[in-house]
């Protein structure tokens, strides 16, 4: 290892490799899950943009302290004090990190050296936002992926609106209306992950990562070999989960299906068998912001084709007006707070939101933009 530089909730460090380094980002903050405050994504960022100009990096690793979580998302009780700080905002903190998380998110998306992403155990929120801007995603099988915005009264972000319009059959829309969780089988089916490994053999990973004789340029086939050459095949992978995914497949392609918010809520409600796994989806949506299940249905729909760039200037704008919003604030003193579980969200259903409400969401707080997403790069 030659350098090793450690922070109270990120460490930095690089190791040799036959050729080149290996540079390796860890999240530090195991009692927390992991999860993401403003320096932490600063220091990611900044880190990032160091290790692309570095000819020595070859490729960069992401992964979490603990065997717990790789990320379980945003410090949301942080936002919360923001947005009850300056209720109608600007909320300057608030707004400061979802700008540079969805920078660096942008970053990983368009990075140009491998970045490998371990999302082991929980990888929820801006935790999957990290994952799913890495080019080589690996879950284990103790990996479970949720986007549980609903709750909060906020909305899939971190890119979820681009990588959520991608998962097939539009299941996107059901994972994002009730947060369902998911395993490592699902995400291979759903294209949210790309491999499947034991986490008792990330160590061996990341040693044979360090014998590779990496090129000067362009090392994602040499990636590729070594994750596929310890991963978990279909058919082994099989015996040890079941696809929620799967086994609801003709249930969740009927529902995605539908032309509208209202007959796709509809059909999620008329489900009455005992079904653990998506009872607590219909039970998401039974208790969750009413408000944002429009605005998630909204994202998606009007930016279904938009391209990445596109996507994250409308994230931050719709996330900027959330959070200035008291809903969101309401939904974290809930959950988060007060941890009473009784949100007294501003509407009782959806269809009692007036369509200039929520254009106001969709409407720009600034005359301009304010994220900067920096050089484009080739998606």
């Amino acid at each position: 290892m030659s350098q090793d530089t450690n922070t109270e909730t990120l460490i930095v460090s690089e190791l040799e490799a036959s050729t080149g380094k290996i540079g390796v980002i860890k999240l530090n903050s195991e009692k927390t899950l992991n999860s993401l405050t403003l320096s932490m994504v600063k220091g990611m960022s900044s880190q990032l943009s160091q290790w692309e100009d570095d000819q020595d990096i070859a490729i960069i690793i992401l992964m979490g302290s603990g065997d717990k979580a790789f990320c379980a998302g945003g410090d949301v009780q942080e936002l919360y004090k923001s947005a009850v700080s300056t209720p109608g905002g600007p909320c300057i903190q608030g707004e400061a990190f979802f700008q540079q998380e969805y920078q660096l998110n942008y970053q990983l998306h368009t990075y140009s050296k491998p970045v490998i992403c371990l999302g082991n155990g929980i990888v929820m929120g801006g935790g999957l936002g990290l994952m799913a801007g890495a080019s080589h995603r690996i879950a284990t099988e103790s990996t479970r992926i949720a986007m549980p915005e609903i709750s909060i009264g906020l909305f899939p972000d971190v890119g979820g609106t681009y990588f959520l319009n991608q998962m097939p059959y539009n299941l996107g829309v059901f994972f994002a209306l009730t947060g369902a969780s998911i395993n490592a089988r699902d995400a291979l089916y759903t294209k949210l992950a790309d491999y499947v490994i034991p986490w008792s053999a990330h160590s061996e990973l990341l040693q044979n990562l360090q014998k590779v004789d990496w090129l000067p340029s362009d090392n994602h086939t040499l990636v590729d070999e070594q994750i596929d050459a310890i991963s978990i095949k279909e058919k082994s992978l099989k015996q040890l989960m079941t696809s929620e995914i799967q086994t609801h497949h003709a249930l969740l392609e009927s529902i995605c299906l539908h032309q509208s918010l209202a007959e796709v809520l509809f059909e999620i409600s008329q489900y009455n068998e005992e079904d653990r796994w998506f009872n607590k989806a219909q039970s998401a949506i039974k208790h969750g912001s009413p408000l944002s299940s429009v605005l998630i249905y909204e994202q998606l729909r009007r930016h279904r084709h938009s391209n990445l760039e596109t996507v994250f200037l409308s994230e931050f704008q719709l996330a900027t007006n959330i959070i200035r919003y008291p809903e969101f604030a309401e939904g974290v003193r809930a959950l988060l707070i007060d941890k009473d579980k009784s949100p007294n969200w501003t509407f009782k259903h959806f269809s009692e939101i007036p369509c200039s409400s929520l254009e106001q969401f969709f409407s720009a707080p600034w005359k301009k933009n304010p994220l900067e997403l920096g050089r484009t790069k080739q998606q």
